[in-house]
């Protein structure tokens, strides 16, 4: 892989998890630490990112990858997160989906059951399950934002209130013992905590890319965390630590 090649790809990493250790971004890359060290220096000294001990955060002021450069990222272990997912719906339940590239994933998983009720503010997942006539498919109301595919806005957190479902099924941007689940935009975050808050049974899809980081804006606290579903690579101290701070299950994609 190339220079220009490898800071492209630390620079959308970081926008997506906000701080990333020298030897995640050496596993990422498939490279050497010594050579994540001299990418990390060279993309300091252009101003795109800032260096602290063992990693890397963003550049004050940086904006956060595009949902299209989002959704390029980790697509195995996202297919294999909803795979695992997919189950945990019960025959004739209803559910909230957010919006994200692993809930599209899930929503594919999805897209042959006809014993489900889902709403969404997804674009995404509304239109990869309306093409199943057997599916009932609620599109949330609200404003659309620019970026990501979705519905946000008062009026979405005031239409999720009108419902009571079994399942919310949430995909934030982090995972961490202390912080809990957080997103990197206020609007999505607030969407997310309406829909954990009107559910029975709280589920959170996180690969283990994102497990063990923090980013700005809270949606809940481990203790908050029905269910974890995340991937085979994600490391057995990290998932303690999560059981300890709270999550009450655990499902493991393989």
């Amino acid at each position: 892989m190339w220079s220009l090649e490898r800071h492209k790809k630390i620079i959308a990493l970081l926008n997506e998890r906000q701080r990333l250790t020298t030897e995640m971004f050496a596993a990422e890359l498939g490279v050497s630490r010594e050579t994540v060290r001299r990418d990390l220096i060279e993309l300091e000294q252009s101003g795109r990112l800032s260096r602290v001990h063992g990693g890397a955060v963003p550049a004050q002021g940086m904006p956060e990858a595009s949902y299209v450069e989002r959704s390029r990222l980790h697509k195995a272990e996202k297919q294999a997160i909803a795979h695992a997912a997919a189950p945990l719906l019960a025959r004739g339940s209803t559910c909230f989906i957010d919006a994200g590239s692993t809930t599209h994933a899930l929503a594919r998983e999805l897209a042959g059951r006809e014993d489900i009720q889902v709403i969404t503010n997804s674009v995404d997942v509304a239109a990869a399950l309306g093409r199943n006539s057997g599916l009932e498919v609620l599109l949330l109301g609200g404003r659309m934002e620019s970026d990501v595919p979705a519905t946000y806005g008062e009026q979405t957190v005031s239409e999720i209130a009108r419902h009571r479902v079994d399942m919310a099924l949430i995909s934030p941007v982090s995972l961490d013992a202390e912080h809990g689940a957080m997103d990197y935009v206020w609007h999505e975050a607030t969407v997310a905590r309406a829909m954990l808050h009107n559910a029975r049974t709280r589920v959170l899809l996180v690969d283990a890319n994102k497990l063990g980081i923090s980013s700005r804006v809270q949606i809940c606290g481990c203790s908050d965390i029905d269910v974890l579903v995340t991937d085979a690579q994600a490391a057995p101290a990290q998932l303690q630590a999560l059981r300890d701070a709270g999550v009450r299950d655990i499902v493991q994609a393989r």
